[in-house]
């Protein structure tokens, strides 16, 4: 009797699955490292003297809700990557991210918050549309996204108060 090959299939899926996540993780922690480079030049001296909503959260406030948003993200790419069955899903992820990534130049570099609230709510938008792509992909992944509509919501709404109040 001749022993059975040892079956790969487990391992390339499982070195795949890391990979992947990896990749995603990589990849939304890069888009976090670049808008941090736009926000980082215009935070000191521009930021401070805008006019802001008394409900703008404090400074500290946004380092940890991003640092808690762009693992999210990246797991909810990451599982909607894995079940593979749709264009615009991973399509519509990248828009968002990429919208993501531009936002803090138009708004905080550009020091142009009308330009970031146009940018914003098509940016919220494609949040959304991801979201009800991936969740119909992998609840999980839809619901990953959640959080992410939520605040992005928020910075819309924000992002129009502070530009209203500055001439807007």
């Amino acid at each position: 009797m001749r022993p059975e090959p040892p079956d790969d299939t487990a391992t390339v899926s499982r070195t795949r699955d890391v990979l992947g996540l990896t990749a995603f993780v990589v990849l939304c922690f890069g888009i976090s490292v670049l808008g941090g480079r736009a926000a980082a030049a215009a935070l000191p001296e521009w930021y401070p003297a805008l006019r802001k909503p008394s409900w703008t959260p404090p400074g500290w406030v946004f380092g940890p809700v991003w640092t808690l948003l762009y693992p999210l993200v990246a797991v909810a790419g990451w599982l909607a990557w894995r079940e593979g069955r749709t264009r615009f899903g991973p399509l519509v992820y990248l828009l968002q991210l990429a919208l993501n990534a531009a936002w803090p130049w138009l708004f905080f570099a550009g020091h142009d918050p009308r330009t970031g609230f146009f940018e914003i709510v098509v940016q919220f938008v494609a949040v959304l549309a991801a979201l009800m792509e991936f969740r119909r992909l992998d609840r999980l992944a839809g619901w990953c996204l959640v959080p992410l509509a939520f605040w992005v919501g928020f910075a819309t709404i924000l992002n129009l108060a502070i530009w209203r109040l500055n001439g807007g």
